[in-house]
């Protein structure tokens, strides 16, 4: 198989590649490095299955030469991570919605596969858990940039779901739950590694809000290999699945995990969310996935629990 990653020198995409690469596929990647990086993937480049390009999706004829070669596309490329969303709104419409528009706009022509990476930010404030894939969505306020990312998620997946009902374009979307582990960085607000940071330097253990907000942590392999499965999987088009771990933690309780962890001396310092972000910040209380769906498809289980997940991402960032 021949698989385009746009986004794919990101931290999940790299991994993706590596999965893919493994597996024996020729493996094309487009990524600006705007939030990804080519460290990620430079340990890739000595095959020679892989190929990459550094340039954008909205670059449509460089995006349609890449897609012709490619059986399938796996389309990561977008804005990521609270920070980036509260400080760039513009930039985080703009290139989820214009990207994934150009996406399957190109792919349509060719009828191919298309799998689209969503969010359990879609699910917003909803009160109903374990969050289900059919579950109704809420949203708070359009005054509130916050649920910019997860509109333009939604937008993404209606348009997705939309080119398959009137174009029978195959597509997939996939909603992921808090994915983490080596590569990723903390520098958009991903939680886990700005912990780990923080702890291992000796640096305050900054939880946002009053940290009985909870989450439930996915390993990066365990979401590569659900994608590599449903997109060899014809039972898997025109559907939505969320890919995730049921385990959940309060962000108060990581914390003081991960000081013990790494036997810092840190001090777990707790700061209101108008100053970790802005005035009339809204957080989602809990996320929990229901993945009944994906499991009874492709029989997809999370194998690495949330200590061995922060055992590898301590010791990755010690190097």
């Amino acid at each position: 198989m021949r698989v385009l990653i746009t986004g794919g020198a990101g931290f999940v995409g790299s991994h993706l590649a590596e999965a893919l690469l493994e597996r024996g596929d020729e493996v094309y990647v487009l990524d600006d490095l705007s939030t990804g990086s080519i460290e990620n993937v430079a340990h890739l480049k000595p095959n020679p299955k892989f190929h990459y390009t550094i340039d954008t999706v909205a670059n449509e004829p460089v995006l349609a030469e890449m897609i012709d070669r490619c059986d399938t596309v796996v389309h990561l490329a977008a804005a990521v991570g609270v920070k980036l969303i509260v400080e760039s709104p513009v930039r985080t419409i703009e290139t989820n919605v214009h990207g994934t528009e150009v996406v399957l706009k190109i792919a349509s022509k060719k009828k191919k596969l298309v799998l689209i990476a969503s969010t359990s930010e879609v699910y917003g404030k909803s009160a109903k858990v374990p969050f289900s894939e059919d579950d109704d969505l809420v949203l708070g306020p359009t005054s509130k940039h916050r649920w910019a990312y997860a509109c333009s998620k939604m937008i993404d997946e209606f348009l997705a779901l939309a080119y398959w009902k009137e174009r029978k374009l195959p597509i997939i979307v996939v909603r992921l739950f808090n994915t983490v582990g080596p590569r990723q960085t903390g520098q958009y607000g991903m939680v886990v590694p700005n912990l780990v940071r923080q702890a291992l330097a000796g640096e305050p253990i900054t939880v946002f809000g009053d940290g009985t907000q909870t989450r439930s942590f996915t390993y990066v392999g365990d979401v590569v290999r659900a994608v590599v499965a449903l997109i060899n999987e014809p039972g898997a088009i025109g559907k939505v699945f969320n890919i995730g771990n049921g385990q959940e933690i309060s962000i108060g309780d990581l914390a003081v995990r991960i000081k013990a962890m790494t036997n810092s001396a840190s001090p777990i310092v707790k700061i209101p969310y108008d100053q970790a972000y802005e005035a009339g910040f809204e957080d989602m209380p809990r996320r929990v996935p229901d993945i009944s769906k994906v499991r009874a498809l492709i029989g997809y289980e999370p194998t690495v629990e949330l200590d061995e997940i922060l055992t590898r991402v301590i010791a990755s960032l010690r190097t």
